[in-house]
């Protein structure tokens, strides 16, 4: 037997395993999350126990310094996380595929104007692109935050769709196209999303990644969701006086970050080589 058959089943087993545990991970947060809407263990505002009360059957991950329940807060965090994500997500597509799309069809000169702004944009880390929209802002809010990181991750959209884009209007079958009679608008419907979206579906999930993570430091800064919404980077920041104390304060928001950002790179990865016809075929 070649080394090539052997090969192929691992990694075919190996893609598998890490599409499944990406799936169990998010899919424990969105559980969460959506469970918020109908129920929750303790009023997230209510003092429902002693200040600073380690881990029990009432309280399943103790009480903050302020009494309040901790798996409460977190359960909320989840759903502010999804929030953030999915919304963030949203606007960046928007914006970064339009962009994207004018400049490949744009002319030379624009498009080179479009890709050294882009570029430059990228150069900005993320983070600081949303502070800097934030604090534009009249109030901090977790909806400012949402625009703010829509924005900052459009850029590095718009670059993958413009390069993505590019590639694929000098097939044949878009001359072909052209030749045939059909609108550009027609063309991008066609022809070009529907090749450029797996690529971009799988960025996607990692910019929900790395918006989770970002407004959970602007949270942690005090740019996020203010009180009395529990964001992770608002607990962790409050729970840094007491980590001595309390430490499951402060790593009980740092596991879901991590698990959360693990399991989306792991979807990411697994999604990469179910819908992407090439590496597939490979």
């Amino acid at each position: 037997m070649s080394t090539a058959t052997m090969t192929a089943p691992t990694e075919k087993k190996s893609h598998s395993l890490a599409l499944k545990a990406g799936l169990l991970l998010v899919g424990i947060h969105i559980f969460m999350g959506l469970l918020t809407l109908v129920w929750l263990p303790y009023d997230p505002t209510a003092m429902a126990g002693g200040r600073l009360e380690g881990p029990s059957l009432l309280h399943l991950l103790g009480t903050d310094r302020l009494g309040r329940d901790l798996f409460t807060q977190m359960m909320i965090g989840s759903r502010i996380a999804l929030i953030v994500g999915i919304g963030a997500v949203a606007i960046g597509a928007v914006i970064g595929v339009t962009l994207g799309l004018l400049a490949a069809f744009a002319s030379k000169w624009l498009d080179d104007a479009l890709a050294a702004t882009l570029d430059i944009l990228i150069a900005f880390p993320t983070l600081l692109i949303a502070m800097l929209v934030v604090a534009a802002s009249d109030t901090a809010n977790l909806w400012s935050a949402i625009i703010a990181l829509g924005i900052a991750l459009s850029a590095i959209v718009a670059r993958l769709t413009r390069i993505l884009a590019k590639r694929v209007l000098v097939m044949d079958y878009i001359t072909a196209a052209r030749t045939s009679g059909s609108s550009w608008p027609k063309i991008v419907a066609i022809h070009i999303l529907p090749n450029i979206w797996p690529t971009l579906s799988v960025n996607f999930a990692l910019q929900f990644g790395l918006a989770v993570i970002a407004e959970a430091s602007l949270s942690y800064l005090g740019l996020g969701a203010p009180p009395p919404n529990a964001s992770w980077g608002r607990i962790l920041q409050e729970a840094q006086g007491t980590v001595y104390t309390a430490p499951l304060g402060a790593i009980a928001p740092g596991i879901a970050l991590v698990s959360l950002a693990i399991g989306v790179n792991l979807l990411a990865d697994g999604l990469r080589d179910t819908i992407d016809p090439t590496r597939r075929a490979r």
